[in-house]
């Protein structure tokens, strides 16, 4: 590694944080400042007021039409996570202020409660983590997810959670008691088996063995579990494809997927800038291969190739993974979640009709 070559920080993914799109950053950090001449960067968690907490979209290339994201930012750190660019609408940097700079949404559980109340809606499942990870560190303090899947539980609505963190185990007396009723499904993310390369990449998510870990403790309590190869990248973890999906049906995961990775706005900079400082000796193969897969561009944004690709390496992929799905026994009917049992039970906050005839008669 040369003196030009970028340094990373201990325990974060992104190697510096620039200046977002819209030209704005709180905190500018210098990776080529000696050790000793870095500022600290500690994590800081801040409240954040919304007046909605489901989101809707129409989006083509989603198999769901609405989530719940109970944190902004993240503080597991994945360089690779297509959230990052979200950080500027904040006025703050995709880099190290995604990962360091957090917000949770104390009121999320209330909101929830009052729209699924409201007369004209209609349930459908909804994807937990859609966006930033619902089971990232900061969930063991502040447990805005607990909270949520309380409330869904209670109104027997549909759940699917992308995650991967093993705290998601931690909810079990919620998820086995909702996957009873055909109501809650989980799919993990293992982006490799390689827990260097995990380090390196995701350096706060939970390790490899430990996703496959919550796969097992899941589907054993009888939690639908299923797996996500996320993000596929051609020249440095791809080749793990099927021992991923081979390693997660021995796991007892029923279902899987990949995604090949995403390089919207900053974040095509930051990830080679990260490749230049943990895989300099790839990291120009590795482009020039996301290129390749995309038609000489670093990222297509049209819809149905945003996550396959469209040339190149992605041409041998689906092969693969449907060839791999079956051979691993993770090809059978997808698990539909049911809509059927959604009630809303009696408003604990509202006067019952026992409670008016109990009250004492004016004088």
């Amino acid at each position: 590694m040369t003196d030009a070559t970028p340094k990373t920080l201990n325990g974060r993914g992104a190697v510096s944080n620039p200046a977002n799109r819209f030209g704005d950053v709180e905190r500018p950090y210098d990776p080529a400042l000696a050790p000793d001449e870095r500022p600290r960067l500690d994590t800081v968690v801040a409240p954040m007021a919304s007046k909605s907490i489901l989101s809707f979209n129409t989006s083509p290339d989603l198999g769901f039409d609405r989530t719940i994201n109970p944190y902004k930012g993240c503080e597991h750190g994945c360089v690779y996570c297509y959230a990052r660019p979200n950080h500027a609408f904040l006025g703050l940097s995709p880099g190290l202020d995604f990962e360091s700079r957090l917000f949770f949404k104390p009121g999320a559980a209330a909101l929830l409660e009052k729209q699924l109340r409201k007369p004209a809606y209609t349930p459908a499942t909804v994807v937990i983590g859609g966006d930033t990870d619902p089971y990232q560190p900061i969930e063991r303090t502040h447990q805005v997810t607990r909270d949520v899947l309380k409330v869904l539980q209670r109104f027997r609505h549909p759940l699917a959670i992308v995650t991967k963190s093993s705290l998601v185990a931690r909810d079990l007396d919620l998820l086995a008691d909702m996957a009873r009723d055909g109501l809650a499904k989980v799919a993990v993310s293992v982006t490799t088996l390689d827990p260097k390369l995990a380090r390196d990449m995701e350096p706060r998510a939970s390790t490899p063995a430990k996703r496959l870990g919550a796969i097992r403790t899941l589907a054993d309590a009888g939690v639908p579990a299923g797996v996500l190869a996320a993000p596929m990248i051609p020249g440095l973890n791809d080749h793990e494809l099927e021992a991923i999906l081979e390693a997660a049906a021995d796991a007892g995961a029923t279902e899987a997927g990949y995604v090949v990775l995403r390089l919207p706005h900053e974040l095509k900079d930051l990830f080679a800038e990260w490749l230049d400082a943990k895989r300099p000796d790839t990291a120009k193969k590795v482009m020039n291969r996301v290129r390749g897969m995309r038609g000489g561009r670093a990222y297509d944004s049209a819809w149905g190739r945003r996550g396959k690709g469209a040339r190149g390496d992605a041409d041998a992929r689906p092969a693969r993974f449907r060839s791999a799905r079956r051979r691993f026994g993770l090809d059978g009917p997808r698990i539909e979640l049911t809509n059927s049992l959604f009630r809303r039970p009696s408003d604990p906050a509202a006067p019952s009709l026992f409670d008016a005839l109990e009250e004492p008669r004016p004088r």
